[in-house]
């Protein structure tokens, strides 16, 4: 039986370039040296989360599903709002009843079993939905699995908090990319099998595998050995509402990170439209849409793991040179979109374009998730958490708006300027934030 510890602790150092796994930082000592058990487990859940996410996509597998079974065409563009926004706004609801508890990873359990029952019946949607009634169907289920989505968030980052020791968190959620990545590769040659948009059966098989993704993920949860922690402090919703816009008042750093944040969500909301204008070009084929999904997935398998040690040096720092790369990204799209020449009337400039954009968006998500949990002490970590993200899903649901009628009115290009400013703000305010690790 050591054998195998061993070689579990020395692939541990290894991938964290950590060597003695027994010195921690800011986690107990019964946690520490659980770390590189617990961390494998982290790891092996994220893979079967990032696949899930990818073979459930809203940005790529769902709208497949509505114009299958015939839903309108509407229902369409109420998808990504949803699937973000549902998973961040309840948030704050949650932060009071995780804090009560001593151990949180029982949440998130409970988050990662609903999204599998809820991938399941997307999948029984895809074989037996159709029309109007069925598009609302998946709007529904798809509430649902946002809400459960929200529920495994910031379970997820508290129980790491608990787990991994500084220094370590952004190393493992980089790793955690590089797999996804690797997920998404094999999401993106799955799809290009087929020349057409996929039937019904093939919706159900991917959605499926999501099922099985979100179970791996609760599985793995499950397992992780957890140190209780406190629970002084619970708070019922309108109390940590209250406790949350004290914090927003008092903590400077934790009101500077969610504006920065904010600007930050021009990576985000940069990556559909240069998709979209790269299916201009390729048609509605199936295959131009997987090879976007392809340079996707290589794009963070390689990106995510030199973003999360760059991270655990100065998580503002990636943020800043993120935010950097979005509005380089930004303005090659556009300018790819005006220039006449023939080579920019095919899918591929605009492929690179948007693998720009993942890898620069990887740095996004790594540089803010290990700033918010190192900013956070153990005790008020949910609650800084679910804050930001309530905060940032009420400002998806205005932004998206916004920027929906500005591409109507202006159109993708003359919008990717208007991100690219945005992005260069933003780098500006992630340059002024506090060093915290």
């Amino acid at each position: 039986m050591a054998v195998p510890e061993i070689s579990q602790t020395r692939l541990y150092e290894w991938l964290t370039g950590d060597e003695d796994s027994r010195m921690c930082r800011d986690i107990p000592d019964e946690a520490c040296r659980e770390q590189p058990r617990n961390f494998f487990l982290h790891l092996a859940a994220s893979l079967g989360n990032k696949l899930a996410d990818e073979l459930a996509s809203a940005r790529l597998v769902l709208p497949w599903l509505l114009g299958v079974i015939g839903a309108p065409l509407w229902m369409v563009g109420l998808l990504v709002p949803i699937r973000e926004a549902g998973a961040l706004l309840p948030q704050l609801f949650v932060a009071g009843l995780i804090r009560g508890r001593p151990e949180r990873k029982g949440v998130w359990v409970v988050g990662g079993v609903l999204q599998a029952l809820t991938a399941a019946a997307l999948a029984l949607l895809a074989l037996f939905g159709g029309g109007t009634i069925g598009g609302g169907l998946v709007l529904a289920v798809l509430v649902a699995l946002s809400l459960a989505r929200g529920l495994s968030s910031i379970a997820t980052k508290d129980v790491m908090g608990k787990t991994i020791a500084k220094r370590r968190r952004g190393t493992l959620m980089g790793w955690s990319g590089s797999l996804a990545g690797a997920a998404t590769l094999a999401a993106g040659a799955v799809l290009m099998l087929f020349e057409d948009r996929p039937g019904e059966l093939a919706l159900a098989a991917l959605l499926g595998v999501a099922a099985l993704g979100w179970a791996l993920n609760a599985f793995c949860a499950s397992r992780i050995v957890e140190t209780p922690g406190a629970v002084e402090g619970g708070e019922n919703a309108w109390s940590a509402i209250r406790t949350g816009l004290r914090l927003l008042r008092e903590d400077r750093a934790f009101l500077h990170f969610n504006l920065a944040r904010a600007l930050l969500l021009s990576s985000a909301l940069a990556l559909p439209y240069v998709a979209l204008l790269g299916q201009q070009q390729a048609g509605t084929e199936l295959g131009g849409l997987g090879a976007l999904v392809i340079v996707s997935g290589v794009a963070g398998m390689l990106a995510s793991p030199i973003w999360g040690r760059r991270a655990d040096a100065s998580s503002r720092i990636v943020m800043r040179d993120a935010a950097l790369g979005t509005t380089v990204g930004c303005l090659l799209g556009a300018l790819f979109a005006w220039w006449p020449a023939a080579w920019t009337q095919t899918v591929w400039p605009y492929a690179l374009v948007y693998a720009l954009l993942v890898i620069v968006h990887a740095g996004v998500r790594l540089g803010r998730k290990t700033y918010i949990v190192d900013l956070a002490g153990q005790d008020d970590r949910a609650l800084y958490v679910a804050l930001s993200n309530t905060l940032t899903g009420v400002l998806m649901l205005a932004v998206g708006g916004l920027v929906g009628a500005l591409a109507q009115w202006l159109g993708a290009p003359a919008l990717l300027l208007v991100l690219a400013a945005t992005a260069l703000a933003a780098a500006a305010s992630a340059r002024r934030l506090p060093e915290v690790e």
